[in-house]
């Protein structure tokens, strides 16, 4: 059953979803002024407030667009941006690019998963952080890299990884 407050977009329900944030996708969906070429607008806005794209908003989008569901996990899956399962409020993101990795980004991501108990694309308990292994951020000069949101960190050590964490730690603190 589903509970007030909530929207079901495919039966069985899998999950229950605020119908606040399917009014506010359904708002930016009807202000566009054409539906052609606009899907990958249109996810990113999803996953803005969602958090992440569920089964069900990828439904109600391609239904929204006429469009197939298959399409839709299609682009979803395709671009690494995107996610299906909710992430921490913060994502790390350690670059595995070649000069990263041959800076020691390997060994910063095996640190970052111990300090936080989690492996890659896992949050941590605490709902504050998701550990991302990424291909290249482009910042091969700052070898090896760390980015925490939009914040790049360059020539990363492992003896500074406890300060980067505990910065967004103390964040929470003074919210």
């Amino acid at each position: 059953m589903t509970k007030p407050g909530t929207i079901s977009v495919t039966k069985p329900v899998s999950e229950e979803l605020p119908r606040e944030k399917f009014d506010e996708l359904e708002k930016f969906i009807d202000s566009m002024e054409t539906t052609k070429g606009v899907l990958i607008e249109i996810l990113h806005k999803a996953q803005d407030i969602f958090g992440y794209l569920p089964r069900d908003v990828q439904l109600y989008i391609a239904r929204k667009l006429g469009i197939p569901g298959a399409e839709v996990f299609g682009v979803v899956s395709f671009y690494s941006y995107f996610t299906t399962k909710p992430r921490g409020k913060h994502t790390i993101s350690v670059c595995m690019g070649t000069a990263c990795f041959v800076r020691g980004a390997d060994k910063i991501i095996e640190k970052l998963k111990e300090k936080l108990g989690i492996e890659s694309n896992e949050i941590t308990e605490d709902g504050l952080f998701t550990l991302k292994d990424v291909r290249c951020i482009g910042a091969c000069g700052l070898a090896p890299v760390v980015m925490v949101g939009d914040k790049v960190y360059g020539r990363v050590k492992e003896e500074e990884l406890d300060e980067i964490i505990n910065t967004y730690k103390n964040q929470e603190v003074t919210l």
